[in-house]
């Protein structure tokens, strides 16, 4: 069971850097544009499309996941502090609250690991 959960708990995490990636590129316009609007250079748009998608894939096999997940915690972070400050906006809020519990998530991926179904456990052994 615990196996299994593991590699749950990082297609959870995963899904909503690749989802979030993949929609960056279908509204690149109106992303970039975001971006801008909340002092972020829209050049830095295809970083975070290929940190959001290659950071998602990565997590999902279990590759490379301490350094990833600290990566991703990292942006993660950031982002909750550029685009989610306003914290007298309820919707804000509970924005910000999301990007710290899946800091909290990747952090912890990054100090126990990726578990036994991971490409990082079959270089282990």
């Amino acid at each position: 069971m615990e196996k299994i959960g593991q590699l749950v708990a990082r297609v959870f995490l995963a899904q909503i850097f690749l989802l979030s990636g993949i929609f960056k590129i279908g509204g690149y316009e109106g992303t970039q544009g975001y971006m801008e609007a909340m002092g972020v250079p829209g050049m830095l748009l295809p970083l975070v499309i290929a940190l959001e998608i290659g950071g998602g894939l990565a997590l999902v096999a279990g590759w490379q996941t301490k350094w990833v997940s600290l990566a991703l915690a990292g942006f993660t972070l950031v982002a909750a502090v550029i685009f989610h400050n306003n914290l007298a906006d309820q919707i804000q809020m509970i924005m910000f609250m999301k990007n710290i519990a899946i800091t909290g998530g990747l952090l912890l991926l990054a100090i126990h690991g990726a578990g036994s179904y991971s490409l990082d456990s079959r270089r282990l052994h």
